[in-house]
């Protein structure tokens, strides 16, 4: 594509008052209020990640960044579905703790994991209701799709919502349910997929999906997944998306929330490393395999999300805190580019001047 005809502003620049399209994509426990605040400086959309996280945390962490930027920027949530708690599962639960504090041990992990009844359940509306009374306007979310209700209360107070999909089917329902815009995530892309019709993941291409996705809804698209350099971007621009999520390209930053041993557990894995895994979360997310995701896979020591993700949050502050990568849950997707360890501001920058000075 000629470099005179590669042009930024377009309804979603228009539509999310930022100079690019660019959005940082919300990794959750890797992005931070100073990853945000960084974007919103050279005209990015930032992400901070709220997760699941219960509505008093959500307003810590929305203030924290208010208190660094006063560019627009989004928050985002989970809103999987929550598994009915039945005798069962406790049985469940309380058989895959024993597993894990017995597998911790034997590689001299010292461990605090939590009881059953220590897993709580984060109702979306909470955390909405936080995100309305801080005055947030733009809202994504992945795993789900909010009510109708709750849509119609986001309208109200004039909050833009972008929704996620990983099928067709997904794209149709979020454009029925009035969601500003897609983000059309391909199984490329690093971290947990944003699956939510079926339980079966979709094993399709984020190109293919992108061209599918385009050709069956009018709503304006963001695309996730292997975007690391200005070829890829251009690319996808021709495939129809007018927006660009960055997430992999930002793990190795200045502002990333992973510890030192955990980016250069990064840059020094191969291409083979890469895997699709329910090991620490309970859903399928795409990361670096290594000895915890290797015994947990083939096992029958996986709970549904949320309690296998609560479950095994102290394995991975143990892992943190030995510097130990082989129990850290390390997000990444499958286009991998040097996990510079400079601000995101200046890895972002050379990225877009590389799109604008991009020659096929």
């Amino acid at each position: 594509m000629p470099t005179d005809t590669f042009t930024w502003k377009n309804k979603i620049t228009a539509l999310l008052q930022t100079q690019y399209p660019i959005i940082q994509a919300p990794m959750f426990g890797v992005a931070t209020p100073q990853m945000v605040a960084a974007a919103g400086e050279i005209g990015v959309l930032g992400t901070l990640p709220l997760g699941d996280l219960p509505a008093s945390k959500c307003i810590e962490l929305i203030r924290a960044t208010k208190q660094l930027t006063d560019r627009p920027f989004a928050v985002n949530v989970f809103l999987n579905p929550l598994p009915e708690r039945t005798a069962e599962l406790k049985k469940q639960y309380t058989r895959t703790k024993k597993y894990l504090e017995d597998f911790a041990k034997q590689v001299d992990l010292e461990v605090k994991l939590a009881d059953y009844e220590q897993v709580v359940y984060t109702d979306y509306r909470d955390q909405v209701d936080a995100i309305i009374a801080e005055g947030c306007k733009i809202v994504s979310f992945t795993f789900g799709v909010f009510d109708e209700a709750t849509i119609a209360k986001m309208k109200q107070h004039n909050i833009i919502l972008i929704g996620t999909c990983t099928a067709v089917a997904e794209a149709r329902v979020l454009e029925q349910k009035g969601i500003d815009l897609i983000c059309v995530q391909g199984i490329e892309a690093g971290g947990h997929q944003g699956t939510f019709l079926t339980e079966t993941l979709p094993e399709i291409g984020g190109l293919s999906l992108l061209a599918q996705v385009k050709d069956a809804v009018k709503t304006p698209l963001i695309y996730a997944g292997g975007l690391y350099n200005a070829s890829t971007i251009v690319a996808i621009k021709a495939l129809g998306a007018q927006g660009f999520a960055i997430g992999s390209l930002l793990m190795g930053s200045e502002e990333s929330n992973l510890a030192e041993f955990e980016k250069e557990a990064l840059r020094q894995a191969k291409e083979s490393d890469l895997v699709l895994t329910k090991s620490f979360s309970g859903r399928y997310a795409r990361g670096l395999s290594n000895t915890f995701t290797n015994q947990l896979d083939h096992s029958d020591y996986i709970l549904p999300y949320p309690f296998q993700n609560k479950l095994t949050i102290g394995l991975r502050i143990a892992a943190k805190t030995n510097k130990n990568p082989e129990f850290s849950s390390l997000w990444t997707g499958q286009s991998r580019g040097p996990y510079s360890g400079a601000s995101i501001k200046v890895i972002l920058s050379q990225l877009i001047q590389e799109v604008e000075t991009y020659k096929p």
